[in-house]
């Protein structure tokens, strides 16, 4: 699949750049023996970011390639299931 809308496509760009940022920052972070606390902190703000992420790509899967499935087609649709199904169990 790919992401086919142009506004996805970008949103998606922009929010992985935002999250390597923070990855960034975290490394700087533990370069600078910063207090943990702080650390996890924002590794739970990159955790929660990769998940908006995915759920705005698994989103947009779900447009782009189930609802427009032949309808006919109950095995294409089924393996499509499945594949979103084996790509929901793998995002974070």
């Amino acid at each position: 699949m790919k992401v086919e809308g142009a506004a996805t496509k970008e949103e998606l760009q922009k929010r992985l750049k935002r999250i390597e940022g923070q990855v960034r920052g975290v490394q700087k972070m533990l370069a600078e023996d910063r207090d943990c606390h702080e650390i996890v902190q924002q590794l739970s703000a990159i955790r929660s970011a990769v998940q908006g992420a995915s759920v705005m790509f698994m989103r947009q899967y779900a447009s782009d390639c189930l609802m427009s499935a032949d309808r006919t087609d109950r095995a294409a649709r089924e393996v499509m299931i499945d594949d979103l199904l084996q790509l929901l169990g793998k995002a974070p």
